[in-house]
């Protein structure tokens, strides 16, 4: 067995996978919206819900998107979640019709701040940890709570030694 730190057991999503993924994610909350099944308004959590946020409001043809921006991490370590930028307020109300999209659930902290600001929103994620899944209504990929997610906006390309050997 190799000991390895937390962020060490490592799940890399490329652009190609987190397309494929948000798109999943848009398949699965078509017209499941309260107006008919249409959503009101797409509200990606920033940073990163960003990228999903869009491609979700692209393929359910939202045109009406906003973003919320809360500090959980500073680099890989969690902190308490705080809100830098609201979204616009008349658009939002209780959250009713309103979808809140975020790229990963982890401890639920983020969502569960959100969630009080806005208890009738629906909540969808790409991905989703053990921890953070009572605060996600719709997700697509369940992984590990040790697992770190490296997301293709994080990365470069470049040579990676193997797990076991040399070449």
């Amino acid at each position: 067995m190799i000991d390895r730190l937390p962020h060490e057991k490592g799940f890399h999503v490329s652009w190609d996978q987190i397309h494929r993924d948000a798109r999943a994610l848009a398949w699965r909350l078509d017209g499941k919206g309260p107006d008919n099944g249409a959503w009101k308004a797409v509200v990606g959590i920033t940073r990163g819900g960003l990228v999903p946020a869009m491609i979700v409001a692209r393929e359910l043809d939202v045109r009406v998107v906003d973003t919320i921006s809360v500090i959980s991490y500073a680099h890989q370590d969690r902190g308490d979640a705080v809100m830098t930028k609201a979204p616009q307020a008349d658009l939002m109300g209780d959250g009713t019709g309103i979808l809140i999209v975020d790229d990963l659930v982890d401890s639920g902290k983020t969502l569960e701040l959100v969630r009080k600001m806005y208890p009738k929103a629906h909540f969808a994620t790409v991905y989703a940890k053990p921890s953070g899944k009572p605060q996600v209504d719709t997700y697509i990929t369940e992984v590990s709570q040790d697992t770190w997610i490296f997301f293709p906006w994080d990365m470069a390309l470049q040579y990676v030694q193997p797990f076991r050997g040399k070449d």
